[in-house]
C-alpha cells in the first residue's frame, strides 16, 4: 500500500500506487533476472553517455522556488537585476505554482507560507501585479495563515531589507558573537557548517539594519495593514522559549548601546572570516545561501560590486543556474559532482562495467584530484588531525565531508587506476580523516565532531531548518561499510560504529534517514554496511529490518516514502514508488540476503517496467533531504544511479567484501 494526499489537508489516503512512463521492458516469460539484465545495459549506456569530458557526473539538485525568489531579490537589493534574468526567473516559478495559488517545499506538498511570500515578492518584482488571479489567490491564502507575521525569520529579513518589513521585529544576532571563545555556549562553532557560514555574515546585516527603498508596498500580504505584527505573548520563563525570547529583548537593547568601536572591530572580524573562506571560484561553502549573505554583508561594509571579492562572489552565483528549454531559469542552492561521480562510479562498476574502463578510469583521475589536503572548519574541534576528505561540490576546500569521503574511497576501490601508489595513498588519507572525524559516540555526522550542543536551535532566529550536526544512522552506515572494505571489520573504531547502528534501530526495524528520505534511505544505508561488516544476514536486527521493509513495499512492487513522514508516523514508509526509493530497499534486502525473495522479485519488476526507452527513469518526486522537512531536494542522478546499482547488484552479486583492492 502506498499514500497520496488531498492537496489541502495532508491526510493519509491509501491507494494502490502505478508504474509511470514504462517502456516495452517487461519481464514477460523470461523473467525478472533477464528483464533486469535488458534493464542494467540499458541504464549502464545511459548514464555512460552522461558523464562530462572531464570525467565527473552531474544531475540537477533542486529544490525550491525561495532559491530563485532569494537570487532576484539579491539583485533588486544591489541594483543589477535585469530584465532577461527577471523574466526567466519568473517564467519557472510560475510555473512551480500550485493551483490553489500557492508554492510547495517538495513535489506534491501542501503549500508553504514562507515560500509562497517569496515567490509571490518576486513576481511583484517581475511585474506581475497584485489584482491577476494566480497572484489575488496568493496573497489570499497567505492572509489567511497569518500573513508575513507568521513567516520564517529568513523570509521577514529578506523583507526588511526593502522596508516591508521592521528589523526592530526580527530576532537580534550580533556580531560581537564571533568573539565567544570555542568552549563558551553558542560560540560559532556549535553551529552546523550550513549554519555558521549563514550567521556569520547575517550578523553584519542585522548590526547594518540596512532598507533600500521598496519598489511597491506589501500591504495586501498583512490580514491586517495596519497591525502588521501583531504583539505575541512571551513564554514561560522556566522554559528555554520563554529564556530565548528575554535574551532576544535584551540583544535588542545591547543593539542600541553597543559600543561603537567593539561593534565596528567585530563586524570587521565578521568580513575577514568571510573573506578568508571565500573559496577559488568565488562562492562561500559551494552553496548559495552563504554566498548571497555574504555578497550582502560584504557590500554594507563597503566593498563595492567591483571589488574582485565581490565580483567573484557575484559571479559564482550565475553558476548556480540551470537554463531550461522553455527559458526558465532555476537555482539550484549547490551542486553535486564529487557526490554524483562517486555514486555514478559505483553503479556502473556493480552494473558489471569493468574496472579498468576508461571511463570509470577518468572519474577516478577526477576524484582524485578533488581530494583535500588543506585545514578547514572541521580542524578548529580536530586541530591535529591530517586532511584528506572530498567535499560535495566542484569547489568547497573549507568543509569536505564524511559522507562523501566515504563514497569516494568505495568509488575508487572499484576501479583499476594505471597509478595504485597514488589511489593507495588517496585512500588512505581519507580512510584517516574519516577515523579521525568520529564523534565520541562512536558515530559520525556530516561534517563536523560532536556537533551537538541543543542550544542553536532554541534560538529565535532560527527558525529555518536543522542548525546543528549531529551523528546520523545514514552517515555512519556509510563510514561503517567503507571500512569493511578497507578491511577494518575488527578495528574497534568500526564496532563501536556498528553498536551505535544497532542501539538507533527504531522499534519497528528501520532506520532515521537524515540526508535521504527517510526510514526507507535509512535502512538502505545501514543494512548493507550491517553485512559488510560481518553480521549474519539472520541477525536479529536485519530480520527486523527485512521484515519492515516487506511490510511497506506498494502494491505496485516499488517502495517510497513521502517527506511528511519527518513529522507525520503515518507517512513512514508510504509514498508513491518511486526508482531511487525502490533501489534503497533492494539494496538492503539483497544485502540481506533475499535476492530469491518475492519482495525482491517484485521490486525489480517494479523498476525495470518504468524503465524509459532510453535506459534513464523519471523521478518528479524530492528524495533527498537538506533538513528533514524544512528543505528537500530532487537530486535528479539519484533516480539513475541507485536503480543501476541496485539491479546491477541483482544481476552480478553484491560487491567482495574484505581488504584494500578486493571491492571491484
Amino acid at each position: 500500500m502506498t499514500a497520496t494526499t488531498d492537496g489541502s489537508t495532508g491526510a493519509v489516503t491509501p491507494r494502490a500506487a502505478s508504474a509511470t512512463d514504462t517502456s516495452d521492458t517487461t519481464p514477460g516469460a523470461a523473467g525478472a533476472p533477464e528483464a533486469a539484465k535488458r534493464a542494467v545495459e540499458r541504464s549502464t549506456e545511459f548514464l555512460l553517455s552522461r558523464q562530462d569530458p572531464q570525467g565527473w557526473w552531474k544531475g540537477d539538485l533542486e529544490t525550491n522556488v525561495t532559491m530563485d525568489a532569494e537570487d532576484l531579490l539579491l539583485r533588486q537589493f544591489l541594483g543589477i537585476r535585469d530584465e532577461p534574468t527577471t523574466r526567466a526567473a519568473a517564467l519557472f516559478i510560475r510555473g512551480e505554482q500550485r493551483d490553489d495559488g500557492t508554492w510547495a517545499t517538495f513535489y506534491g506538498g501542501p503549500g508553504e507560507l514562507s515560500a509562497t511570500i517569496e515567490a509571490y515578492v518576486a513576481l511583484r518584482l517581475a511585474g506581475d501585479a497584485p489584482d491577476e488571479p494566480h497572484m489575488a489567490r496568493a496573497s489570499a491564502w497567505i492572509r489567511e495563515r497569518g500573513g508575513i507575521a507568521e513567516a520564517r525569520v529568513f523570509t521577514r529579513i529578506w523583507l526588511a531589507l526593502f522596508g516591508w518589513w521592521k528589523w526592530d521585529d526580527l530576532p537580534e544576532l550580533p556580531p560581537e558573537l564571533l568573539y565567544f571563545p570555542k568552549w563558551f555556549p553558542l560560540n560559532i562553532y556549535d553551529f552546523g557548517c550550513w549554519a555558521r557560514q549563514t550567521i556569520v555574515p547575517l550578523t553584519v546585516v542585522s548590526a547594518k539594519r540596512p532598507v533600500r527603498p521598496a519598489p511597491f508596498p506589501l500591504d495586501e500580504l498583512h490580514r491586517d495593514p495596519a497591525v502588521p505584527n501583531p504583539p505575541k505573548p512571551l513564554a514561560a520563563v522556566a522554559s528555554w522559549d520563554g529564556v530565548f525570547q528575554r535574551l532576544d529583548k535584551a540583544l535588542h537593547v545591547y543593539h542600541k548601546i553597543a559600543p561603537r568601536a567593539l561593534r565596528k572591530a567585530a563586524m570587521n572580524s565578521a568580513a575577514r572570516w568571510i573573506i578568508e573562506r571565500q573559496e577559488n571560484d568565488g562562492c562561500w561553502g559551494g552553496i548559495q545561501p552563504p554566498a548571497v549573505y555574504s555578497v550582502i554583508a560584504l557590500h554594507l561594509l563597503g566593498y563595492d560590486l567591483d571589488h574582485p571579492v565581490l565580483k567573484a562572489g557575484i559571479e559564482s552565483l550565475d553558476r548556480f543556474a540551470v537554463w531550461r528549454e522553455d527559458g526558465a531559469r532555476m537555482i539550484e542552492a549547490c551542486q553535486s559532482p564529487v557526490w554524483d561521480t562517486c555514486l555514478a562510479t559505483i553503479a556502473l562498476a556493480d552494473a558489471g562495467v569493468p574496472a579498468d574502463h576508461p571511463q570509470l578510469v577518468q572519474a577516478a583521475d577526477w576524484m582524485l584530484g578533488e581530494q583535500i589536503v588543506r585545514p578547514g572548519d572541521w580542524s578548529v574541534r580536530k586541530p591535529h588531525l591530517t586532511p584528506g576528505g572530498w567535499a560535495f561540490e566542484f569547489h568547497n576546500d573549507n568543509y569536505p565531508d564524511i559522507d562523501d569521503t566515504a563514497e569516494v574511497v568505495l568509488a575508487l576501490r572499484r576501479v583499476a587506476h594505471p597509478d595504485r601508489r597514488r589511489m593507495d595513498s588517496a585512500i588512505a588519507r581519507g580512510v584517516h580523516w574519516n577515523l579521525g572525524m568520529q564523534s565520541r559516540n562512536g558515530a559520525w555526522a556530516a561534517f563536523d565532531v560532536d556537533n551537538t550542543s541543543p542550544l542553536p536551535n532554541k534560538l529565535p532566529f532560527c527558525d529555518f531548518g536543522e542548525v546543528i550536526d549531529p551523528p546520523s544512522a545514514d552517515v555512519t552506515a556509510h563510514v561503517v561499510e567503507m571500512l569493511a572494505y578497507e578491511g577494518k571489520s575488527h578495528d574497534p573504531r568500526t564496532r563501536r560504529g556498528i553498536e551505535w547502528l544497532l542501539a538507533e534501530q527504531e522499534a519497528n526495524g528501520a532506520w532515521f534517514g537524515r540526508w535521504g528520505v527517510n526510514y526507507v534511505y535509512g535502512t538502505g544505508s545501514v543494512l548493507p554496511a550491517l553485512v559488510a561488516a560481518g553480521l549474519p544476514a539472520a541477525h536479529a536486527a536485519i530480520r527486523r529490518a527485512v521484515a519492515w521493509l516487506e511490510s511497506v513495499q506498494n502494491d505496485d512492487g516499488g517502495w517510497g516514502e513521502d517527506l511528511r513522514s519527518y513529522r507525520d508516523e503515518r507517512w513512514i514508509g508510504h509514498g508513491a514508488s518511486t526508482a531511487s526509493q525502490t533501489a534503497w530497499a533492494l539494496l538492503a534486502l539483497l544485502a540481506a540476503g533475499e535476492r530469491d525473495s518475492k519482495a525482491v522479485e517484485r521490486g525489480v519488476t517494479w523498476l525495470t517496467e518504468s524503465q524509459r526507452e532510453d535506459g534513464s527513469w523519471d523521478e518528479p518526486y524530492f528524495t533527498g533531504t537538506g533538513f528533514p522537512w524544512d528543505f528537500s531536494i530532487n537530486y535528479h542522478l539519484y533516480r539513475q544511479v541507485f536503480p543501476l546499482t541496485a539491479l546491477g547488484r541483482y544481476v552480478h552479486g553484491e560487491p567482495s567484501v574484505g581488504g584494500p583492492g578486493k571491492g571491484s
